[in-house]
């Protein structure tokens, strides 16, 4: 597998940070990250990786998940 573009690297890191952030345990980022999101249309981590439109969404939908409910 080739390495990922710097700037891609740089996406990837954000997201698992606030994924990190927002669900505290490894398992919970990885299986956020990388489970097809019917909202985003497509796994996060590969949206994130994508384009910074793509990161401000998986952000976005990281903060609507870890919201409390009401």
């Amino acid at each position: 597998m080739p390495p990922l573009p710097r700037e891609a690297g740089i996406r990837q890191g954000s997201a698992v940070r606030a994924a990190q952030a927002a669900f505290g345990t490894t398992d919970a980022v990885r299986a956020f990250l990388n489970t097809p999101n019917e909202d985003l249309g497509g796994r996060p981590i590969d949206l994130a990786l994508a384009s910074a439109a793509g990161l401000a969404a998986v952000e976005a939908a990281i903060a609507r998940e870890a919201a409390p409910s009401a």
